[in-house]
């Protein structure tokens, strides 16, 4: 990044940051109209670029609105913003994995279409373009080569790659094909990452707290865990990943740098560079989960760790499945240095994705509908995500502690230390029909038993409503029963 680059980065957070304490401190209030960006750019000698990404920011934190043309408004609800959970503290040191009985346990429970599923780790299939891919699969289908089952074993479909390349090269990255190899969804592609760079016993370091999947695939692989500090808005502590990295040498890192599940929380920019130079410093391979990177919900894309790769030590995974098109199992991972190796484990482990999902994807994205289909998704996401939180506000116990996600679809609720327990919670809300997801899953460590992941992929609506304000009364700590003294003898006096 040019100096000029981060003087510019510098003064649209300056702005953005003072018009938030503005809003917060009820200088504006809720209703009022931000100045217009010309009035801006001339009363503080910014360009128009250096203001819109001040208020895209304030509006991807749910502070502002936009208008259509008639500008941003201050949100009805800004002033209300519940605080900020606190940075965790995980145990030191690398431990064993054992969290998969209580991943399913809990899972397993929620799978009722009945349930109102604010635990779901998926978003609504309504909200995805499923006509359209229907008939991309149909066309696609019928103009199948016989040849396919050969011609698109790994690295995978050479269309859909190439539509994926493009995708690359308009963030800034110009990766080879050969680099790119599709899988059966994301999951499998993180795996094969894992298999690439780390043998049993060798220990990866994850976020505290983490996707139960990473831990999952630690477990089944029989890897441990080093849980570094994760801070709900800035993602992994890098000065404690330092320490990390010299005192207990980590064979590979798995980290979610973009709209972290479940905390929500980003990497800066600045803070992706510094993290990907300290793992090369050291020849640790960053596995990034990236899943949830194309759900902003303000008006710039967030870069990737991948874009300052520099030594193919970034294995970049991702997938459809949160996007466009969750039932197709359609993902990828640019390998970097271990493409090679990748493939070959590809061929070892499921000789081949689906044949048709991929051409139908290919179709799909050379339509050009993508793009499209994605800005209504992060709208909706982005309305969904502060119906949601300002229920939590309205009707969960006084002292709750809130992220404030910029994408993706979860949102991570840490109630006060009196609240009830969220696994007795869980099992408690399951009882009324409704799924959370409790901090625990997310721990190696059984932490965050005041902590729950909600989703706000569903479409809002009184049911999503009166399901909140449940959970919330649930969550309530119960009020101590009076108990009289024992009465007094008077004849033992």
């Amino acid at each position: 990044m040019s100096t000029e680059d981060k003087s510019v980065r510098k003064r649209y957070e300056q702005l953005a940051d003072e018009l938030a304490r503005q809003i917060l401190d009820g200088v504006l209030r809720p209703g009022d109209r931000l100045p217009s960006v010309r009035a801006t750019c001339e009363a503080r000698q910014l360009s128009p670029s250096t203001v819109f990404q001040a208020y895209y920011l304030l509006e991807a934190k749910g502070l502002v609105r936009a208008m259509p043309r008639s500008g941003y408004f201050v949100n009805s609800h800004a002033k209300k913003r519940a605080p900020e959970p606190a940075r965790s503290t995980p145990r030191e040191g690398a431990h064993a994995v054992d969290i998969t009985d209580l991943v399913f346990e809990v899972l397993g429970a929620a799978k009722s279409r009945e349930i109102v599923p604010l635990g779901s780790p998926c978003p609504h299939p309504q909200l995805f373009p499923l006509d359209a891919l229907r008939r991309s699969l149909t066309t696609s289908t019928r103009k199948l080569s016989e040849w396919s089952a050969v011609d698109d074993l790994p690295p995978g479909n050479e269309r859909l790659r190439q539509q994926i390349g493009k995708r690359y090269l308009a963030h800034g990255l110009d990766l080879s094909l050969d680099e790119i190899v599709l899988t059966n969804g994301a999951m499998e592609a993180l795996s094969l990452s894992l298999q690439a760079v780390a043998r049993p016993g060798d220990a990866v370091v994850v976020e505290s707290p983490c996707f139960y999947a990473a831990l999952q695939s630690l477990e089944r692989l029989g890897l441990v865990a080093i849980e570094v500090p994760t801070h709900p808005g800035e993602g992994a502590d890098l000065s404690e990943l330092a320490r990390i990295v010299e005192r207990d040498k980590p064979k590979a890192c798995w980290f979610m740098t973009n709209f972290q599940n479940p905390l929500g929380c980003s990497m800066s920019r600045e803070k992706k560079r510094a993290l990907v130079q300290l793992l090369a410093r050291h020849a640790v391979p960053l596995i990034e989960d990236d899943v949830y990177g194309e759900l902003y919900h303000g008006g710039r894309a967030p870069d990737s760790a991948k874009t300052f790769d520099r030594s193919g030590l970034v294995l970049h995974c991702c997938s459809f499945s949160k996007s466009l098109a969750p039932g197709y199992r359609v993902g990828w991972v640019a390998a970097g240095r271990y493409g090679r190796e990748v493939r070959r484990l590809k061929l070892m482990t499921s000789l081949s994705g689906s044949i048709p999902a991929q051409a139908a994807l290919a179709d799909y994205l050379q339509q050009g509908g993508y793009d499209r289909h994605l800005r209504r998704l992060r709208e909706v996401l982005s309305n969904q995500k502060q119906a949601l939180v300002d229920a939590v506000t309205r009707h969960f116990p006084v002292g709750t502690r809130l992220t404030r996600p910029e994408g993706g679809y979860f949102v991570w609720a840490d109630l006060p230390w009196e609240a009830t327990d969220a696994m007795t919670l869980h099992r408690l809300a399951l009882a009324e029909q409704i799924s959370i997801a409790p901090g625990p899953m997310f721990s190696n460590q059984g932490d965050f038993r005041n902590c729950l992941r909600l989703n706000f992929g569903h479409p809002w609506g009184p049911q999503l409503e009166k399901a909140v304000q449940t959970v919330g009364r649930l969550a309530r700590p119960r009020p101590r029963q009076h108990v009289p003294p024992a009465p007094v003898d008077d004849r033992a006096i």
